[in-house]
């Protein structure tokens, strides 16, 4: 049986002005542990009357100005206590991760630690940002006024969502915008734990909002109103297409994270050994439900077979466990409905692929979200399993014969996100690299970020970029002011000469 973290709600609110409060008609819905599928807590449900109300109060303290107005080490001083809060309840959080989504204990202890890294990072980041001056001797003198621009509104989604929303939240309040959060409805328990730590760090009151609800109620009344300027969405791709043209309209700055079916691509002279390490891990690392997973690994025909029976013989002995054991490394997925569809998918690709590993639910786990890392190899490009986004402990296997075919197997979806490349040729590499169609590669490596690096997709994969300096981009406004410093010279109208 899975360890209960101590102290678990049996009811959440939302937050809202620096209360907490239930929702306006009262509503709730209910979370469940994914390892069980029993339900443990409610938690109050917003619709738009609750987030016309987050929304006001975000806009009262973005005009009072005791934040969106404050030195920039001001804020990176709280920023940096709230990093240090985060870090000082690293288990506790871990743990409550951990029961909420069915992420593996360890692994979510360093979604914890990349939390607090996020906003110790745009602390460091506000502190060192210059803006350009741009001088025209002995004529002008022009600089940049970065501002802040006013309400934003986060959506975040259910995997690893502790993390998630300090990716957003971060760099929102650094900046001095007010927010509100809207986490997804799986997953509404860590989300929780932010109002302490902001009040605790000495966050103004209403700078920070939360509401949670289901997104085609509370997200969509966020998506569409008037006073939020700004939309930072992460979530599946059919979700970001519906938020981008709602929010149209109103011209609003979006940042959309979408899907990806990012390929892992082993070329015959990569190290072996280390690109197995990365492509299983890449797969079924966090119960496999992560945007950048590289759900498609594509191996070059000289080594197909060796690589193929090693890959599926790892995969057979990767631990499927409890979510609070430290030893499990695939767990349960988050939530039933989800279970469902990654099953389906399954039972899909057992006709079109070779299934060398799992196939469905573990013979020691008959109840709980639990799924066998799944192996299919000889997968065609036109495969469902190869073009669709799973989002569970899946993968494809397809074998290549050239680069060039290598790349347009890596370019045959209409996802964009990450990509992988593992080869010694470092010509092809970089080349390779250049001509594959996502947001981000990785060479021979798995994937580390560097939070300084610009983070999103193209194609149905997302919009905009985040990270680093990206961040602040979109969290700000700039004003361009210019200062004649000798005569204006601006031609005489009216004067009837």
């Amino acid at each position: 049986m899975t360890t209960r973290p101590a102290d678990l709600p049996s009811h959440i609110q939302l937050y809202i002005d620096g209360e907490f409060v239930d929702a306006k008609s009262g509503k709730t819905f209910d979370v469940i542990n994914p390892a069980t599928n029993e339900t443990y807590m409610t938690t109050a449900s917003g619709d738009k009357d609750d987030v016309d109300l987050a929304v006001a109060a975000a806009q009262r303290a973005f005009n009072e100005g005791s934040w969106s107005r404050a030195l920039n080490r001001d804020r990176s001083r709280v920023l940096h206590k709230i990093a240090d809060i985060i870090e000082s309840r690293d288990e506790r959080l871990a743990l409550i991760e951990s029961w909420d989504s069915g992420l593996p204990i360890t692994q979510a202890k360093g979604q914890a630690r990349r939390a607090a890294e996020n906003f110790r990072f745009f602390a460091d980041l506000i502190v060192a940002q210059q803006d350009n001056a741009f001088r025209v001797p002995g004529r002008q003198m022009n600089y940049v006024n970065r501002k802040p621009i006013g309400v934003a509104g986060l959506i975040t989604p259910w995997n690893v969502p502790f993390m998630q929303e300090s990716w957003k939240l971060a760099p929102a309040i650094a900046t001095g915008n007010s927010v509100v959060l809207k986490p997804a409805s799986y997953t509404p328990l860590s989300a929780a734990l932010w109002p302490e730590i902001f009040e605790e760090a000495g966050l103004p009151k209403g700078v920070f909002n939360l509401v949670f609800g289901s997104g085609s109620t509370a997200g969509d009344a966020l998506v569409k109103h008037p006073n939020v300027p700004l939309i930072s969405f992460t979530g599946d791709s059919s979700t970001g297409a519906t938020l981008s043209t709602n929010a149209a309209p109103m011209l609003k700055g979006l940042s959309l994270e979408l899907g990806g079916k990012s390929p892992a691509v082993v070329f015959a002279d990569a190290d072996i050994e280390a690109a197995l390490d990365a492509t299983v891990f890449g797969v079924f690392s966090l119960n496999g439900e992560r945007c950048t997973a590289g759900s498609r690994v594509l191996v070059q025909r000289d080594i197909y077979d060796d690589f193929v029976a090693r890959f599926a013989e790892r995969a057979k002995n990767i631990i499927v466990g409890e979510p609070g054991d430290p030893k499990t490394e695939v767990a349960a997925l988050v939530h039933p409905t989800h279970f469902e569809k990654v099953m389906e998918y399954i039972e899909i690709g057992k006709s079109e692929g070779r299934l060398l590993a799992g196939g469905g639910r573990p013979e020691n786990f008959p109840e709980g979200t639990y799924v066998a890392p799944t192996v299919f190899a000889d997968v065609k490009p036109d495969a469902r399993i190869f073009q669709e986004e799973i989002f569970g402990p899946v993968v494809a296997i397809t074998p290549f014969d050239t680069d060039e075919e290598a790349l347009e197997l890596a370019n045959n979806t209409k996802y964009g996100l990450a990509a992988y490349v593992w080869t010694s040729n470092l010509k092809r590499a970089h080349n390779f690299a250049g001509a594959i169609e996502s947001g981000m590669v990785w060479l021979n490596s798995n994937n580390v970020r560097d939070l300084r690096t610009p983070f999103g997709g193209v194609k149905a994969s997302g919009l905009g970029r985040e990270g680093g300096y990206r961040s602040v981009d979109f969290y700000t406004t700039q004003q361009s002011i210019q200062i004649t410093l000798n005569e204006a010279h601006s031609p005489r109208f009216g004067t009837g000469k």
